[in-house]
C-alpha cells in the first residue's frame, strides 16, 4: 500500500538520494547527463514536432503585436513569461520523474508528457521574440527547483509522483484559464498558444488519474498553489 506524503519522509528521502549519488559513479554520470540536458533547454532553440497553432492567424497582425497597445503588448508579454517559466518547470519536473520510476509504462507516459510539454516551451518562447520580450532571468533557478521536486516525488513512490504530477497539471490548467481572461481579447496569437496548452494539461491530468493518481493532502495542494503564485509574479516581471 502506497504510504501517506509525509514532509519528513519526503526531506529524508531527498538527502539518502544525494548521499548515494555523490557515491556512485553511474548515478554521478547521470548527473552530468542531467545536467547537459538542463543547459540545452536554458540555453538553445528548442523545436517543437507540432505546428504551433498560431501559424493558421495568417495575417502578420494577428502573428504579431502591431494590433497591441505598448502597455497590451508588455502584458502579454508578462504572461507568456509566466507561461515559459512553467514549461521549464514542466520539463524539470517530468526528466526528474522519469529516472525516478521503474515502470516502463510510466516512464512512456512521463516521456511524452514531456515531448508535449516540449512543444509548449517552444512555442511560448516563439511568441516571446514576437512580442518583442525575454524568457525570465531566473529560468536556472525555476529549474533547478522543479528538478528537486520531481526527485523527491519519485522517491516517494510511483502513486505519489504521479499524483503530483495530476494535482500540477490541474493548478496548470486553471491558471491558464485565468491567463485567456487577462491577455488582451486582440491578442489572438498568444490566446491560441494559450487554449491548446490548456487542453493538454488537461489531457495530462485525466492520463495521470487513469494510471493510478490520487488526490494530495489539502497541505501540499496549498503548498504548491502558494509556490506557484511566487513563481508567476517573480517570472512576470524577472
Amino acid at each position: 500500500m502506497q504510504k501517506p506524503f509525509n514532509f519528513k519522509s519526503a526531506i529524508g528521502l531527498a538527502a539518502q538520494s544525494i548521499a548515494q549519488t555523490l557515491h556512485n559513479p553511474k548515478k554521478i554520470d547521470l548527473t552530468i547527463a542531467e545536467i547537459d540536458k538542463a543547459l540545452k533547454f536554458l540555453s538553445t532553440p528548442i523545436h517543437s514536432q507540432r505546428p504551433n497553432p498560431a501559424t493558421a492567424l495568417t495575417t502578420a497582425t494577428n502573428k504579431n503585436h502591431q494590433n497591441l497597445t505598448k502597455a497590451e503588448q508588455a502584458h502579454s508579454a508578462g504572461l507568456m513569461r509566466v507561461n515559459h517559466v512553467g514549461e521549464i518547470c514542466a520539463q524539470a519536473l517530468y526528466q526528474a520523474q522519469t529516472h525516478s520510476t521503474k515502470n516502463p509504462q510510466l516512464k512512456a507516459f512521463f516521456q511524452q508528457a514531456a515531448q508535449e510539454e516540449t512543444d509548449h516551451l517552444a512555442w511560448t518562447a516563439e511568441r516571446l521574440k514576437q512580442l518583442q520580450s525575454r524568457p525570465s532571468f531566473l529560468n536556472p533557478v525555476w529549474y533547478a527547483g522543479a528538478y528537486a521536486i520531481g526527485c523527491i516525488a519519485g522517491k516517494l513512490g510511483d502513486t505519489t509522483s504521479l499524483s503530483f504530477l495530476s494535482e500540477t497539471e490541474k493548478q496548470v490548467e486553471n491558471h491558464l484559464s485565468t491567463h485567456l481572461d487577462k491577455l488582451p481579447i486582440n491578442d489572438l496569437s498568444s490566446r491560441a498558444i494559450v487554449e491548446q496548452m490548456k487542453m493538454d494539461e488537461a489531457e495530462h491530468h485525466h492520463n495521470a488519474k487513469k494510471l493510478g493518481a490520487t488526490k494530495l493532502p489539502l497541505c501540499v495542494r496549498w503548498g504548491m498553489q502558494t509556490m506557484a503564485k511566487v513563481m508567476t509574479m517573480m517570472a512576470y516581471r524577472f
